[in-house]
């Protein structure tokens, strides 16, 4: 189950949970709260197993970027050495060199920027799940404390009447 499902489910449970009356707290089913925080458990390392692969793709592809302009440039160099024969033809052949450098650079930029983007939007997702996690499960924990010192209050209260 995805994150965001058992996101949804959880949102849920507290939205439909029984109310006490004139207070803001609610009852959730122990058993209910812990399968949704088990199956959290399950998920997160999935999500940050797929941030990590992200970070691993971004790297392959900047390594076959750097290695790709590495041999267009070899190439290049190659083909302006064989053109020196004549000025016209090595000033052409400076200037293709040029131009597949530059194109180069540019590809590589735009795949280094691409894949910049990228896992920051992963991470962005996965920091906004997590915080919406948390929170949930800090208002289930406050929750919890709530209701139980509620409980203690009042049966001390009945012990001294």
């Amino acid at each position: 189950m995805a994150i965001n499902a058992l996101l949804d489910e959880l949102e849920n449970l507290v939205v439909d949970a029984r109310r006490l009356v004139f207070t803001n707290k609610c009852i959730i089913e122990e058993d209910d709260i812990m399968r949704l925080i088990n199956g959290l458990r399950k998920e997160l390392p999935q999500t940050i197993k797929s941030a990590e692969d992200v970070i691993r793709t971004k790297q392959m592809i900047l390594d076959d970027a750097k290695n790709e302009a590495a041999k267009i440039v070899e190439q290049a160099k190659v083909y302006a050495t064989k053109m020196t024969a004549e000025d016209q033809i090595v000033e052409q052949a400076r200037v293709q060199a040029k131009e597949i450098m530059d194109k180069t650079i540019e590809h590589s930029d735009d795949l280094k920027n691409d894949s910049l983007h990228y896992a920051n939007q992963v991470f962005d997702h996965l920091l906004g799940n997590l915080g919406n996690i948390l929170e949930v499960v800090q208002q289930a924990k406050n929750g919890l404390n709530d209701d139980g010192s509620g409980d203690t209050r009042q049966a001390q209260g009945k012990k001294n009447e």
